[in-house]
């Protein structure tokens, strides 16, 4: 069979550990036999991050701005051991904060449904789709230890020199801490438009939370925001579609999230999006499932798996073990962005592959066919728990 020509390249970032290893088993079995890859290959593995001062995270977003599409490995965020086992120059940071900042991008979240896999909440018959603002709040902060006796403040200087001051504390007879964040009305209109968008492709619902009740500045400023572009931008367009923009608060969100059947997109502030997609992931069943796509309101598609680099599974496979680990969500993320390569270059075949490699994979776990951790909330009765290859290349044997 005549391999699948690419037009245009994609931006590939090689990671950590063993869904490094997983990676590159997904290129040969999965990808390489069908597709005339063409790609632009940076490897953000932390040992190449630390010889180039973490300039590679850079070159790769910036990369990424020009191509359009880019696929990413999962990688290490250090901390004080893996500076110490890496014998790493400093803690660099993060690349997906790097790349996000760079990329002014919302993430996207969203579960892999399976049969056989039953969310943990039994009204979810439809995925959720979380939408992470990926910019500013603790993610940019800064943070300070304060002694007893000190007083802290909130001080803003204007192009001026003027100064407006307002109390944070007095820490009269306690030690304290204190924390400042911030964000910027550019990156929140940004979020907005991305949210609004990407509701109007997937012709579903958006929900946006705050606590502008408590947070009557900032959070407020997010509500606003939004409220501004849906009314002015938006909202002729979503009516046309058939579908709503609805506003509340975070708690009562989440009451709503518990009671609903699935089938929305909720639009969350950087945190609050961190930590519920986590809680999603798990409550469909794994972070395995879970589809991952930065976008950016200029266009610019990142796709990763949403997971770690899974480090224990690497240190059996550096043993010499044969490792059952899960790669759904690499394999996904793969598929995003050559469908979304083909949907650009208009290259219908680069999509229809995208689709049955998606197809095959869910057919393989259905089937019966799975990694280990996988097959621990499968209510599937007849389960065959395989290595990592052997699963990959049972994928393979079901591509249409």
């Amino acid at each position: 069979m005549a391999k699948i020509q690419m037009k245009t390249p994609l931006v590939e970032m090689d990671g950590d550990e063993m869904t490094r290893v997983i990676w590159k088993m997904i290129k040969d079995i999965l990808i390489l036999p069908y597709v005339d890859l063409k790609s632009e290959y940076y490897d953000l593995g932390l040992v190449h991050r630390n010889e180039t001062d973490d300039q590679v995270t850079i070159d790769s977003a910036e990369a990424t701005k020009k191509y359009g599409v880019a696929v990413k490995c999962a990688t290490i965020t250090p901390n004080a051991q893996r500076v110490e086992e890496y014998n790493l120059k400093e803690m660099w940071k993060s690349p997906n904060g790097t790349i996000r900042a760079i990329l002014d991008g919302t993430v996207f979240r969203k579960p892999i449904l399976v049969d056989g896999i039953v969310p943990y909440i039994p009204t979810w018959t439809k995925p959720i789709t979380i939408a992470r603002h990926a910019y500013g709040d603790i993610y940019k902060n800064t943070e300070l230890r304060v002694e007893a006796g000190s007083k802290a403040e909130l001080v803003v200087t204007d192009k001026d020199g003027n100064e407006t001051r307002a109390l944070i504390h007095d820490f009269k007879n306690s030690d304290g801490i204190i924390q400042g964040v911030h964000n910027l009305d550019d990156s929140i209109a940004s979020f907005a438009r991305s949210c609004f968008n990407f509701a109007l492709d997937a012709k579903e619902d958006l929900w946006f939370a705050s606590k502008d009740t408590i947070s009557k500045t900032y959070d407020h400023r997010f509500k606003d925001i939004f409220a501004e572009i849906y009314e002015n931008e938006y909202k002729a367009k979503f009516e046309e579609a058939g579908i709503e923009y609805f506003y509340t608060l975070i708690d009562d969100v989440i009451a709503r999230i518990i009671r609903s059947e699935g089938g929305i997109i909720w639009a969350c502030k950087n945190y609050d999006g961190d930590v519920m997609s986590d809680m999603l992931a798990t409550a469909y069943g794994s972070l395995g499932l879970m589809t991952s796509v930065l976008v950016s309101p200029s266009g610019v598609y990142e796709y990763e798996a949403a997971h770690g680099t899974v480090t224990r599974h690497y240190y059996k496979h550096l043993a010499g073990e044969k490792t059952s680990t899960n790669p759904i969500a690499t394999i996904f993320a793969w598929t995003g962005a050559l469908r979304k390569r083909g949907e650009l270059d208009n290259i219908p075949e680069l999509c229809e592959f995208a689709d049955k490699l998606e197809a095959a994979s869910i057919k393989t776990m259905e089937d019966g066919v799975m990694d280990k951790n996988l097959s621990l909330i499968s209510k599937l009765e007849n389960k065959r728990v395989v290595d990592t290859e052997t699963f990959l290349r049972e994928i393979a044997a079901r591509i249409a």
